[in-house]
């Protein structure tokens, strides 16, 4: 299936791209980018824009920051979780410190959830 995307966010996209946080950074250049399955960077998915996607496992990584953690991002988060499953895409969420701290627990994570989702 053909996910939608908006557009217009190309722009955002693209900067988003040259100016991850460092916790993404680590992320992508310790584990996702030489990862065998692929992944894309800052994928836009109809309003949405994911961290990370890896559309042979349709699994979305995200990266949360501290806003994640208050009311209205967590409010903002349940929908945009809804709206990516309704497109059959399970999401992953780790904090920022997660993946500072603990990169390896994270990429197990990943590499489980991955594994679970292909062999369906």
């Amino acid at each position: 299936m053909r996910l939608p995307h908006n557009s217009n966010n190309l722009a955002y996209v693209r900067s988003l791209r040259k100016n991850m946080t460092d916790a993404e950074r680590k992320l992508w250049y310790e584990y996702l980018r030489p990862c065998p399955y692929k992944f894309t960077r800052q994928k836009s998915v109809g309003p949405y824009i994911l961290d990370f996607y890896c559309a042979s496992a349709q699994l979305a990584v995200e990266i949360d920051g501290s806003q994640h953690y208050e009311p209205q991002g967590q409010q903002q988060d349940v929908a945009r979780t809804a709206y990516l499953q309704a497109f059959g895409i399970f999401v992953l969420r780790f904090s920022n410190r997660d993946v500072l701290l603990n990169l390896e627990g994270v990429a197990a994570e990943i590499e489980r959830t991955i594994l679970m989702r292909i062999s369906k």
